[in-house]
């Protein structure tokens, strides 16, 4: 019996051989063999049948294009990588799952050099079967795997990669995620590389964060995390760090690396403070501590003043930077002794010693759990990562079934123009001023009379997008005659700048002063669906670009932790002694917008609400944008513009 074919013919024969591998009872095909979906349309077309004569027979396929797999601890290396000629990887509990084989064996030869141990390496290629996520599920499962690598050019199942991220997540198993096509430039690389468009960056950014997920930046920022939470499994129980260091510049680098990644540097505590001055009276005793050159008169000086600041202090993760001790493990000895009985007092806390030092030295140490970095800066960011991840693996998005019938359904049957698209949003909850559409004039100053001056005149028409690049909005209106002559001259402004187009009136709304203006948004991403967007409004959203994203639908608490990713939120908050504004309302809005999104998620392309005016009490839509999504020989752009 065949456990597994690995095809690594010629295109024109591997058709053949995949259906006499499946009529031999095979269950698991790889196919090494480039040539397919990557190449051209014909190339996708036999990668199609190859897949399809798979999942007909119930048989399982990587690849095509596909580098192979490595299953470490039984040495079954099935693969023609030739980083083999020249490592031996070992085992370890990092697992990679990449769509690219390069990429693959890149990042285990340098693992490898590194002397990192891997569980599984699988390289998914064009994924006509198994692909990337699919493979995160089987490793948050596999006893061999504490924390997982993987990489991404695309995904073709949003949900399958949620599902995967949350559940590795949940098992206490980090996954740190790299994706390429980061730029348009990268992005473009990436389709022609697999034959699949690369999504929306910021989106993917946005679901790795709500997932549990780490984004590196690059492979050594990857292999530092995964050496870290190698060595020691847990991750950090706060954000909160202490730096000991007998370099003031040294630690003050590494502070600067800290306030960057969102880690805190408390003060030492008072105890703790009179503890090290009474041990070094030399020192400057804060956090950093810098223990100055003079540490090495004082025995032990370096052991017992990490001993006190763990001693007196909660922070989940110390430093210590001992510049080049470790490159003399004779004279090193006894502090190294010293430092292993520290850190078994306090199995519950990290050490980062940062040191230039032998691989004998750090053998030792990180036997004992003791984490070794030769760059201050790596150190720091690879130990906020990993208490990026404690953070998220708390506040994780979990995805579940969400269909149409999950929220009320509101019609679109008109939302093409303004007033259309207000209507729908207010049927789904959000807040809407009373407005009026108007056919004459009479019926525009009967419309502000009723609402009160001053008021705002748009014209209305699903043809215009932008109606303030024809003139199409009079603000600040104050009396009924102003009103009337606004209804004409919108008209005649309309039919000079667009002379086809449709006009169905001129929209009276009252004239609203002061809050703060913010933007609602909502982006059908292809690969995850419906993304909510929430940032700061007005003309200059595309200058500022202070926007941030979360999936559709909200919960409560996410949506309160969106606020807090857009700087401007403060402006909500009582700037320079402005009164603050309704936040209460501003969340219900997100939340009933987030909840119509994924009600309609099959039929919206996008919504623009901007600006939605906060103010101290209750908020109001002042524009809105709904564009559904293209049908078959149709095109659909946005109803209308600001």
């Amino acid at each position: 019996p065949v456990d597994q074919a690995v095809i690594c013919v010629p295109v024109p024969g591997v058709e053949a051989a995949v259906r006499d591998s499946i009529a031999k009872g095979v269950r698991a095909i790889q196919v090494m063999t480039a040539g397919f979906a990557e190449i051209d349309a014909q190339g996708r077309a036999l990668q199609e049948r190859i897949a399809s004569m798979c999942r007909d027979a119930g048989v399982r396929l990587l690849g095509p294009n596909s580098l192979g797999l490595l299953n470490v601890p039984t040495r079954f290396f099935s693969t023609f990588s030739t980083a083999l000629n020249g490592l031996k990887p070992q085992p370890g509990p990092i697992a990679l799952a990449t769509q690219s084989g390069a990429f693959g064996s890149a990042t285990y030869g340098m693992a490898s050099l590194r002397g990192l141990g891997f569980s599984k390496i699988v390289a998914t290629g064009n994924e006509a079967d198994v692909d990337v996520a699919e493979c995160i599920d089987y490793l948050a499962e596999d006893p061999e795997t504490r924390i997982i690598c993987a990489a991404l050019e695309s995904c073709r199942d949003g949900d399958r990669l949620r599902r995967a991220l949350c559940k590795a997540a949940q098992a206490g198993k980090p996954v740190l995620i790299m994706k390429v096509g980061r730029t348009e430039v990268g992005a473009a690389g990436a389709s022609t590389h697999t034959g699949s468009l690369a999504g929306n960056d910021v989106v993917y950014d946005t679901v790795f964060a709500e997932c549990g997920a780490w984004r590196p930046q690059s492979i050594e920022e990857m292999l530092d995390i995964a050496y870290a939470f190698s060595i020691r499994p847990s991750l950090p129980v706060n954000a909160e760090i202490g730096i000991v260091t007998g370099s003031g510049g040294i630690g003050v680098l590494m502070a600067d690396e800290a306030g960057e990644r969102n880690m805190a540097l408390p003060p030492l505590p008072p105890a703790g403070r009179e503890a090290a001055l009474a041990l070094l009276p030399f020192a400057v005793a804060s956090n950093p501590l810098d223990m100055t050159a003079q540490v090495t008169s004082v025995p032990q000086g370096v052991s017992r003043t990490v001993a006190t600041m763990l001693e007196h202090t909660s922070w989940s993760t110390i430093f210590a930077y001992l510049a080049h001790v470790g490159l003399s493990p004779a004279r090193f000895a006894s502090t190294q002794e010293e430092l292993i009985a520290v850190a078994r007092r306090h199995p519950d806390r990290t050490l980062v010693l940062v040191m230039l030092s032998t691989p004998e030295v750090n053998r030792a140490l990180e036997a004992e759990g003791i984490v070794v970095f030769e760059d201050p800066s790596r150190a720091v960011r690879a130990m906020a990562a990993l208490a990026t991840l404690a953070k998220r693996s708390k506040l994780l998005a979990l995805p579940g079934p969400v269909g149409e019938a999950a929220f009320g359904k509101v019609s679109l049957a008109d939302v093409d123009t303004e007033d259309g698209a207000k209507r729908a949003l207010a049927a789904a909850g959000l807040p809407v001023l009373p407005e009026q559409l108007c056919t004459s004039a009479a019926a525009c100053a009967e419309a502000a009379r009723s609402m009160g001056f001053p008021v705002v005149a748009k014209i209305v028409s699903p043809d215009i997008a932008h109606k303030t690049e024809v003139g199409g909005v009079m603000l600040n209106l104050q009396d009924a005659d102003a009103v009337s002559l606004a209804y004409d001259e919108l008209i005649a402004r309309a039919r000079r700048a667009k002379p086809q187009a449709r006009l169905e009136g001129v929209l009276v709304a009252p004239m609203l002063r002061g809050g703060v203006e913010v933007i609602l948004g909502i982006h059908r991403d292809p690969t995850f669906g419906p993304m909510v967007m929430y940032g700061s409004g007005g003309t200059a959203v595309e200058l500022f670009q202070d926007v941030a994203f979360a999936s559709a639908p909200l919960t409560r608490e996410r949506a309160l932790q969106l606020l807090e990713r857009v700087r401007s939120t403060r402006l909500l908050r009582g700037w320079r002694g402005a009164p603050a504004c309704d936040e209460a309302a501003l969340v219900k809005a997100l939340l009933k917008l987030s909840e119509f999104a994924a009600a309609h998620a099959q039929q919206i392309e996008s919504v623009d609400i901007n600006p939605l005016v906060v103010r101290t009490e209750g908020a109001a839509c002042l524009d809105a944008v709904i564009t559904l999504r293209a049908t078959a020989g149709e095109s659909t752009g946005p109803a209308h513009g600001h």
